[in-house]
């Protein structure tokens, strides 16, 4: 086993130490995404399920552990919903404040572990016009297949259709999952249906526009190739069997996930001091996108002598070869990388340790991630390759601890560090 601290290694499968830190910090914050992390990676959110001793678990570290999610709490693809049907009583997850705290929406949905929900710095106009994206979703949908032929009935492109529209009330999106497994091995006309979409997105932002509210959201790529010169996410194009983006999430503006990670640290100073070091009112749609700007926006406001230790956890990085005339260079994106990276850079900052956890969710149904790959020397098992692109040396993410096991092998050490905390 390395004598380097867990938060100076990368790939490592010390899982005890992982244990350890989780058990024993007392000034702790875990910062965990959820799909692929703790529940499986499906096709259809509709059909996820959460362990309830994962669940249990969770309540072990209140007042330390928060999610942070594109998704969102509620809606019929919410995570609550997940939840109330793990136990199969609505009442007795509120009583018991069995719901998952944190943000979802990429920071624009708040939740307490008993389910009250609000949306800070959102405006009944944005609310609205985000209630009739899903309509709009399902009339571009009927459009393509209308005037491109398929080969399928009517009745099935609808049961597709509407198991690809996700009509969430902060972040309504457009799943290409299915279709994806549909289309297989008619590549060129899957990549038709994603350009389609992508057009869509870009013609609901200029809708937007129209109606006075141009500086109100964005697309969110899911997976995505990072960000271009202007901040905007760049789509990663289906390529052969690589499906390449398959989530196309309508979003506000602010709700990304690193800046939720300032929202949630700015809750956890309050429970320990009392004080809210960004003020009460702060929310993460007017908070800066840059990560020095955020880095220096925390230096200013935040005593260091409180700082806690940060573990963020999550799944979806991805790093991309692109070579242009004979150079290479390399698209780095995934929608855990922006927060895991802010994490990172936190903890160097503060020189508190901070870990970031990679969840293998390769195994899931969704195939677009790439898993780790084992070695074995001497009786022991290492990760020689991880999420992204062996070439890119540069990458300036460190992934701490890996889990190859998925979530499945991650709930398992979270509960046992659970168990120890008690």
């Amino acid at each position: 086993m390395s004598s380097l601290p867990l938060h100076e290694r990368t790939l490592s499968l010390d899982h005890e130490g992982l244990i350890n830190v989780l058990a024993n910090e007392p000034n702790l914050l875990i910062i965990q995404d959820l799909d692929g992390v703790c529940m499986g990676l499906v096709k259809d959110p509709l059909t996820r399920v959460m362990d309830t001793n994962y669940i249990e678990a969770t309540r072990s570290f209140n007042g330390h552990f928060y999610v942070l999610t594109n998704g969102e709490h509620i809606g019929k693809r919410g995570v609550n919903l997940i939840i109330e049907r793990a136990y199969g009583d609505p009442n007795l997850v509120k009583e018991k404040g069995f719901y998952l705290p944190g943000l979802a929406g990429g920071g624009v949905q708040w939740q307490d572990r008993h389910g009250n929900v609000c949306h800070p710095g959102v405006s009944d106009k944005e609310l609205d016009f985000l209630a009739r994206v899903p309509e709009y979703i399902k009339g571009s949908f009927k459009d393509f297949f209308a005037n491109n032929d398929h080969n399928l009935d009517d009745n099935a492109i609808a049961d597709y259709i509407q198991a690809s529209i996700l009509d969430n009330k902060v972040s309504p999106t457009a799943n290409l999952n299915v279709f994806h497994e549909v289309f297989i091995k008619e590549e060129d006309y899957y990549f038709q249906l994603q350009q389609h979409i992508k057009q869509l997105m870009d013609d609901l932002l200029a809708k937007a526009a129209n109606e006075g509210l141009e500086d109100s959201f964005f697309i969110h790529y899911a997976p995505n190739l990072g960000r271009d010169e202007e901040g905007q996410e760049i789509m990663q194009e289906a390529k052969g069997k690589d499906s390449g983006t398959t989530d196309f999430q309508f979003m506000l503006k602010g709700g990304i996930k690193e800046v939720g990670v300032l929202g949630i640290l700015n809750r956890y100073y309050y429970q320990r001091t009392g004080n809210y070091p960004l003020g009460e009112d702060f929310s993460v749609r007017n908070a800066p996108r840059n990560h020095h700007q955020l880095v220096a926006l925390i230096k200013e406001n935040f005593e260091p002598e409180q700082m806690p230790t940060i573990v963020g956890v999550g799944d979806t990085v991805t790093s991309k070869a692109v070579e242009n005339n004979g150079n290479l260079s390399f698209g780095r994106g995934g929608s855990d990388r922006g927060f895991l990276q802010l994490i990172q850079e936190i903890g160097q900052e503060f020189n508190t340790g901070n870990l970031i956890v990679y969840i293998d969710s390769s195994a899931g149904e969704v195939k677009n991630r790439k898993p780790l790959k084992l070695e074995e020397n001497n009786g022991q098992t290492y990760v020689v390759e991880g999420p992204g692109d062996p070439r890119d040396k540069d990458d300036p993410l460190s992934l701490n601890v890996a889990f190859p096991g998925g979530y499945q092998q991650y709930i398992q050490c979270f509960q046992e560090a659970a168990k120890q905390r008690q």
